[in-house]
């Protein structure tokens, strides 16, 4: 029996912790949080903001397991992390367990190093009650505006919404980013480069100090360079530096990985936690760009030793926000003298951290930068070459530079030729190409991040949160924009003539970007304009600060929240009854048939068009948008387009031959196949001759690559990777695989290992019923239509067997299924689209509102 009970939150970390400490403790995991607000209900006392915890279902058995485990311990040590999340994690166990505190010790360690964790065992402390009301202020605000709002979205948008305190901020900066990208004006302006030679013939790179606005002025300046003797006018060479960035914080270290390995925020921080739980790095949640003296030394150590001691600079930096929680270290290694580990994924990383934190310890890098100015007095502009060379490596010998979208992408320095001043150059060629201006960038992830950050609003735990929210709630998406084309005018002067062309550029795609969807815009307009107070970013940040108040004791938990709701709560009430509908309405012109109007809306199945309104004799004929399309944007002429889709062309082989647009963007249906068009091709330019082409690329694809007991088999590949089809069954291919030379063994073992799981799928099936109990990845389940249902547990709180389950009679299944939804069973009110006329309501008045 172990006299010590160590707690912590995770079970990688348990498994890590239980390596330190010996014989006389045992460590266990509560798997995060044992206890939180009910999922149905607000669970609040809205009189006193007293919270109503609960234990989950599925913790009900680990809070027994630790229960059993406290009463034969002697000290009970809560190990869970050092920020408020886990200050509350630790609270909740000690009320949970009635933990007794005569017999209980709170420690915290911001990396799990063996000298960390006795070091820990040696300094407890009690629990910091402050942290834990700024964590429980946190979670019931945030309960109460996502109760509170977002029935009002069910009533005032569409049923299924929700709104958030965070998340809604976070949509609204994307919201405002596209607002401002559609509006955006571009202004074309002639950029001149030239190329020079010198007596060497070496190439020297320029560009003319300024832009001309006109076509006229830029051909005149290249007339009166043609006949020009070029001269260096001036050389000059300045030592410069570049210092390395500070250690990695939670945001900056979602930012770089962005940037450096492509990772969005979640695969970060989950990757992160991985590193930190198995004593690679320190805590991945801070702030804080501070490195204690211990690191410092390490890493100077390390320096000296692998580069030499003019490489090594030691530093601390400062944290530059305010609002900075808690006194934790930045993100760094915890051993500097482990450079690499074993695990691919996690090592990439790991040395992204390692080489950041190395960096900051490193002297600075010392460069010479050279201007080379060139032209002639007679000339109104001179063009200026840049170059520079690294002197010292310094830092940039671990770290290098990397380049963002918002560096100036034609910035490329580089090293110049040697030239001495009145040196004649002899001009290769100089061109004049008309640029556009660029409106500012869609957001990424990262990009998301860093405004966040800026306003001050969340905190390092909410950030990957929060943006996974706004993606899972459909409110943004990283749609591919297809880019437009425009002409551009680009002039080239050579020794021997002036030759103008008219090229065309792409401008305007984005991949991987956050783009806003019409249902997040319709969201964010009736938010912005019904609750801009809290949606309001100052607003946000400020009830950031009242959190950091709560946390170092200045500010009373609950007198925070009644001074919001006190404000926030008649709002809501106010909205609620005076607000008109949102569904982001448009009238976009009438119809030249029908004379009718032509609208665009947010429907019942997402954003469509629709020719005539709700209240006339006949009822409107509707059509859905396209993926690419957007009911802030689309124009009259788009809108009647899609009216002429589907449309039917001539029979090919047979079959009937159809041009549509589905869920899943434009096909072609041919009999009863369904075939995509590729991605960027409009669906009203397919012709009989495309369509045909497109069904004979559709048989190719689908020709049998062989067959299994005389029947074929067809490979494809879907939204889930590679496959294969035999009869009516999809049969994933592994990567192990070779998909595009799989053999007859391949396939028979594909397929004989598909048929053998769906063998032992069913343990029972009453297909009549929709039901059956099934054998799952975690364990036997039970199906009902679509839906999946746990499988109690028995009598004697055992799992069931298979031999059991076969047993088990259809009334005691639906029994089973009834316990976990009372409706399930229930026959659904047939007169329910009837109730949707009141839905419609606001069209009429709109319509009066447009005879005004």
């Amino acid at each position: 029996m172990s006299k010590n009970l160590v707690i912590v939150e995770s079970p990688a970390k348990a498994k890590t912790i239980q390596k330190y400490l010996g014989k006389d403790f045992e460590v266990k995991s509560s798997f995060g949080h044992i206890r939180d607000l009910p999922k149905k209900g607000m669970g609040i006392d809205l009189a006193t903001f007293t919270p109503d915890y609960e234990v989950s279902p599925d913790k009900k058995k680990l809070v027994a397991e630790l229960k059993a485990a406290v009463k034969k311990a002697d000290t009970v040590w809560l190990a869970s992390d050092e920020d408020r999340e886990g200050e509350a994690i630790a609270w909740h166990l000690a009320e949970e367990l009635k933990l007794k505190e005569d017999h209980t010790k709170r420690i915290v360690f911001h990396e799990i190093t063996k000298n960390a964790i006795l070091k820990a065992i040696e300094n407890p402390r009690k629990i910091d009650q402050n942290l834990v009301n700024a964590q429980q202020a946190r979670r019931v605000l945030d309960r109460i505006v996502g109760f509170e709002m977002s029935p009002v979205l069910w009533k005032k948008v569409k049923t299924g919404l929700s709104a958030g305190r965070v998340q809604s901020v976070a949509v609204r900066l994307v919201v405002e980013r596209e607002l401002e990208i559609r509006n955006f004006k571009p202004k074309s302006a002639f950029k001149v480069d030239g190329l020079f030679l010198n007596k060497n013939k070496q190439e020297i790179a320029a560009k003319l100090k300024k832009d001309f606005a006109k076509e006229t002025e830029a051909e005149e300046f290249l007339k009166q360079s043609q006949n020009t003797e070029f001269k260096v006018l001036n050389v000059e060479t300045k030592p410069g530096t570049r210092s390395a960035s500070a250690p990695f914080t939670t945001s900056t270290l979602q930012q770089e990985a962005s940037n450096r390995l492509g990772y969005g925020v979640t695969t970060t921080m989950r990757v992160a936690q991985r590193l930190y739980e198995e004593g690679y790095i320190t805590y991945m949640r801070t702030d804080s760009v501070n490195l204690s003296q211990e690191a410092i030394n390490c890493a100077k150590s390390q320096i000296v030793s692998e580069f030499g001691e003019q490489y090594s600079n030691p530093r601390n930096f400062t944290t530059k926000s305010a609002s900075a929680q808690e006194a934790h270290e930045a993100i760094r290694p915890t051993d500097f003298s482990l450079k690499r580990i074993g695990d691919e994924q996690l090592n990439k990383l790991y040395q992204l951290i390692y080489k950041r934190t190395l960096a900051s310890q490193m002297a600075n890098a010392k460069i010479e930068k050279t201007v080379i100015e060139i032209g002639n007095p007679a000339l109104p502009q001179h063009f200026e070459a840049q170059g520079e060379v690294v002197v010292f490596d310094g830092f940039l010998k671990v770290y290098g530079i990397t380049k963002t979208d918002e560096d100036d992408e034609e910035n490329n320095e580089k090293l110049l030729p040697k030239v001495s001043v009145g040196e004649i150059l002899d001009y290769k060629k100089i061109e004049a190409t008309e640029k556009f201006t660029k409106p500012a960038a869609r957001f990424t992830e990262a990009g998301l991040v860093k405004k966040l950050e800026e306003l001050g609003i969340g905190r390092p735990s909410t950030y990957a949160p929060t943006i996974q929210t706004i993606q899972n709630r459909e409110y943004v998406d990283k749609r591919e924009i297809l880019p437009q084309e425009r002409e551009i005018m680009k002039m080239s002067l050579t020794k021997t003539e002036l030759k103008k062309e008219i090229l065309t550029e792409k401008f305007g795609g984005d991949k991987n970007k956050f783009v806003p969807t019409d249902i997040g815009e319709v969201v964010n307009d009736f938010l912005t304009q019904n609750f801009a107070e809290i949606l309001d970013y100052g607003f946000t940040a400020k009830v950031e600060q009242d959190f950091d108040e709560i946390a170092n004791g200045s500010e009373k938990w609950k007198e925070v929240l009644q001074g919001f709701y006190k404000e926030f709560h008649p709002k809501i009430a106010d909205v609620e009854e005076n607000a008109e509908r949102a569904n982001g309405e448009r009238i976009l012109g009438v119809d030249p048939k029908t004379g009718k109007n032509v609208i665009t809306r947010i429907g019942r199945f997402g954003p469509m068009v629709q020719i005539g309104e709700q209240d006339d004799e006949e009822k409107p004929i509707f059509a859905s948008l396209m993926a690419n399309q957007n009911i802030a944007t689309i124009t009259l002429e788009e809108a009647l387009e899609l009216f002429k889709i589907p449309f039917d062309l001539k029979d090919f082989e047979g079959k009937t031959v159809t041009v549509g647009v589905g869920r899943f963007g434009p096909y072609v249906k041919w009999g009863e196949t369904f075939i995509s068009i590729p991605r960027g091709e409009d669906p009203l330019s397919v012709t009989q001759e495309r369509a045909e082409e497109i069904i004979k690329e559709k048989k190719i694809a689908d020709a049998p690559i062989a067959t299994y007991k005389g029947e074929p088999v067809t490979k494809g590949t879907g939204r889930f990777g590679p496959f294969i089809k035999y009869q009516s069954l999809f049969i994933n291919v592994p990567k192990r695989y070779d998909f595009e030379n799989l053999s007859q063994s391949d396939i028979n073992e594909l397929i004989d290992a598909k048929l053998e799981k769906e063998a032992n799928r069913y343990i029972q099936q009453w297909e009549k019923e929709k039901i059956s109990i099934e054998n799952g990845r975690w364990g036997p389940f039970i199906k009902f239509g679509k839906n999946m249902f746990k499988i109690p547990k028995t009598k004697k709180d055992e799992k069931y067997t298979a031999e059991e389950l076969a047993a088990v009679s259809l009334d005691e299944v639906k029994k089973w299924i009834t316990a976990q939804d009372k409706n399930a069973f229930k026959e659904k009110p047939k007169k329910a689209p009837a109730k949707k006329t009141a839905v419609k309501k606001p069209a009429v008045k709109k319509a009066v509102a447009k005879k005004k």
